[in-house]
């Protein structure tokens, strides 16, 4: 019999919600929550019942018992700095994420309804490969402030989903390639991988690296101080142009790439500086990735939504297929990693970890 998996994805203003068997996708939903839905809730947690009530109701219509699931899988939060692989929900795991204790992120739901939803099915509930993924190496770690470590918050599900993609094209172990991955979307992060784990990453959360479609990557220091006592801006407005308003939104008010392209076809000169510019930084980053590992780099994989756009990669790929072989894996299957992470750990393919 294969084993049935409820894969939930807690975003900002939706709820994905996929069922699995084995790692055949048989439900894939998007609950979508407005402005007016949410607008009561002070807090993440606090949208718990609400979003569980929901993804109950759709179960309902779609005739799925929660009794016949083996497992569920929620989309990991902000937790602790974790190793890669797959956890099962335990209870100083969701005491961190009901307190927010490493932050507020509407994926942190991802495991407290995932738990709630398990204890009525009888089965247990599991993160896997959550944004704070942390296996850099000491020397990625420090920065030029002893009191301002390097963090790694980066796109980690998607950047080791992509890894094992290459890996079975290539018949290669994890552990014996060195690749350079890049995931393109609303953020930007760069991963050196290495011996089975992710070396060195820039924290595209929390502005480090290139710019990207909605976030300001590194920033001029002293520019940024001086704007933060102007008394012209709140800490909310700045941290909103980091992470939220940056990139391609501050330029030119749009964060699709492909809107943008169209742009440029239709002669918008300043629309194809700007994304010329991001493609330009976006190789730097990978160029300077590449020192880690000596410039010894099987390949470079370039992943995300933006990895469909042939303009942007046309012009990354220029910058970089000296350093090694360029692959293409667009866009990202979140729901179906999170599916496949844990059946290899339910079918003793992989270890479960623990928190």
């Amino acid at each position: 019999m294969p084993k049935r998996l409820l894969v939930i994805n807690p975003g900002s203003t939706s709820t994905k919600l996929s069922i699995f068997e084995d790692n055949n996708q048989v439900l894939d939903t998007t609950l979508r929550h407005t402005a007016d839905d949410l607008e009561g809730f002070t807090t993440t947690y606090s949208q718990k019942d609400f979003r569980k009530g929901l993804i109950e109701k759709k179960l309902k219509e779609e005739n799925y018992d929660l009794k016949s699931f083996d497992a569920i899988v929620g989309r990991g939060g902000m937790v602790r700095p974790l190793e890669s692989g797959t956890y099962k929900v335990c209870g100083k795991l969701l005491e961190d994420l009901t307190n927010a204790n490493y932050g507020e992120h509407a994926s942190n739901l991802g495991a407290i309804v995932g738990s709630e939803l398990a204890k009525e099915a009888g089965c247990d509930a599991y993160i896997s490969d959550p944004v704070v993924v942390d296996e850099l190496h000491d020397l990625a770690r420090i920065s030029g402030l002893p009191n301002m470590p390097r963090r790694s918050i980066f796109h980690a599900l998607n950047q080791k989903a992509t890894a094992r993609k290459y890996c079975a094209e290539v018949k290669q172990d994890y552990k014996d390639v060195r690749i350079l991955i890049c995931h393109m979307g609303g953020g930007i992060s760069v991963g050196v991988h290495k011996g089975g784990k992710i070396i060195d990453v820039n924290n595209c959360v929390n502005g480090t690296g290139t710019f990207s479609p909605e976030r300001s990557g590194t920033l001029p220091a002293d520019d940024l101080v001086k704007m933060c006592f102007s008394g012209d801006y709140s800490q909310y407005e700045i941290n909103k142009m980091i992470n939220g308003k940056g990139g391609l939104m501050a330029h030119l008010g749009m964060n699709q790439a492909h809107h943008i392209v169209d742009k440029i076809e239709a002669g918008d000169k300043e629309a194809g500086l700007v994304l010329d510019a991001m493609a330009y930084n976006i190789a730097k980053e990978i160029g300077a990735a590449a020192t880690v590992l000596e410039g010894k780099v099987d390949a470079i994989c370039l992943t995300g939504g933006i990895a469909y756009n042939d303009y942007v990669c046309s012009r990354i790929i220029k910058r970089v297929e000296f350093i090694a072989p360029v692959k293409r894996y667009p866009g990202e299957d979140e729901m179906g990693a999170l599916a496949s992470n844990v059946l290899r750990v339910l079918n003793g393919e992989e270890d479960l970890k623990e928190y």
